[in-house]
C-alpha cells in the first residue's frame, strides 16, 4: 500500500508517518508539494499513484488567520480541493483533517457535537477549515474526514507551555469556561491508521481522545502528573480575550468512530502516555 502525506513535517503528521511506517510512504512538505498549486498536484498524485492520501497540511494558527483570510483559504480550502480531485482522478482515498471550529462552540456544555450538526463557524481559521470539508465532500467519494480539537504532540503546544509555566511561576491563570477533549497526536495517528485498516465506511468522524474536561481542569492534571506544584487559578473566555473567539463547547461525540469499532483512549490516560513517552 502505497500512501503520500502531506505537511510531513507538522506534529500530527510525525505521528502519522510512525503508526504507517510499515507500508510505503511518500512524505511532502511544501517544499516537494505545493497542495495550493492545482496543477502540480495534479501531475504529482498521477506520477506516484498512492493508494491514499493523508492531508496534514493546514493554517492552524487561528488568531492570525483573523487578518490572513487569503492564506489561510488558500491552505485550508484550495489545498484540499486540489486533492480531492487528484484523488478522484487515480482512485485514491483522501484522508482529511478538520476541527472543532467549524461549529460556533455556543452548544450547551450539557450536550455534545456529532457529526451532522450544524455547522456555523465564527472564525476565520473555522470558515477556512470548513471550506476545506466541503470541497472534498464535493469532489471525490472516497474520503474521511477526521474532526479533532485540542491537538498536542511531538512540537510547540499546549502541554508543553503549561509545563514550562508551571517551573517558572507559583501561580498561573487558565481559562475554565471552555469545554473540549485534549487529544494525543499519537491516538489520532492511530485512528486514521484503524481507519485504513479496517477500511471503516468513508464520511466525517468526530476524533479527538475520549472524556471531556477544561482547560482549568487539564492544566491541574498536567501539574498532578508531572509534580509540580503550581497553583491554578480559573478564569473566564471574557478575562482572556484573543483575536479569534474560542468555542465555548468543543465536546465532540465519538460515539460514529467507536460504532464503527475504533478504541478511543481517555484523555487522561493519553497525557500520562505523552508526559512518559514524549517529554522524558
Amino acid at each position: 500500500m502505497k500512501i503520500l502525506i502531506t505537511g510531513a513535517n507538522g506534529m500530527l503528521a510525525k505521528a502519522v508517518r510512525e503508526r504507517l511506517k510499515n507500508y510505503e510512504l511518500i512524505c511532502t512538505d511544501v517544499e516537494e508539494l505545493d497542495i495550493t498549486n492545482k496543477e502540480e498536484v495534479q501531475k504529482y498524485v498521477k506520477e506516484l499513484k498512492p493508494d491514499y492520501i493523508v492531508n496534514c497540511a493546514a493554517y492552524t494558527a487561528v488568531d492570525k488567520a483573523e487578518e490572513d483570510y487569503d492564506l489561510a483559504e488558500k491552505i485550508n480550502a484550495d489545498g484540499p480541493k486540489n486533492l480531492a480531485i487528484a484523488a478522484k482522478e487515480n482512485g485514491a482515498t483522501l484522508v482529511h483533517v478538520s476541527t472543532d471550529y467549524v461549529f460556533d462552540g455556543n452548544l450547551s456544555t450539557d450536550k455534545v457535537y456529532v457529526e451532522n450538526d450544524k455547522t456555523e463557524p465564527v472564525t476565520v481559521y473555522g470558515v477556512t477549515k470548513l471550506h476545506g470539508e466541503e470541497a472534498v465532500e464535493q469532489n471525490t467519494d472516497k474520503y474521511y474526514i477526521f474532526r479533532t480539537a485540542w491537538l498536542y504532540g511531538d512540537g510547540n503546544n499546549f502541554v508543553r507551555t503549561m509545563l514550562k509555566l508551571g517551573k517558572e511561576r507559583e501561580e498561573v491563570n487558565v481559562v475554565a469556561d471552555q469545554h473540549g477533549s485534549p487529544t494525543y497526536s499519537v491516538d489520532l495517528a492511530n485512528i486514521i491508521g484503524n481507519a485504513i485498516e479496517k477500511n471503516i465506511p468513508y464520511g466525517v468522524y468526530h476524533s479527538t481522545n475520549e472524556r471531556y474536561t477544561t482547560w482549568y481542569d487539564f492544566t491541574k492534571k498536567i501539574y498532578e502528573l508531572a509534580n509540580l506544584n503550581c497553583k491554578v487559578n480559573p478564569v473566564t473566555s471574557e478575562e482572556f480575550v484573543r483575536p479569534a473567539k474560542r468555542p465555548k463547547n468543543s465536546m465532540l461525540s465519538k460515539e460514529k468512530l467507536k460504532s464503527v469499532g475504533i478504541e478511543i483512549p481517555l484523555w487522561e490516560n493519553a497525557l500520562d502516555r505523552y508526559l512518559k513517552n514524549d517529554l522524558k
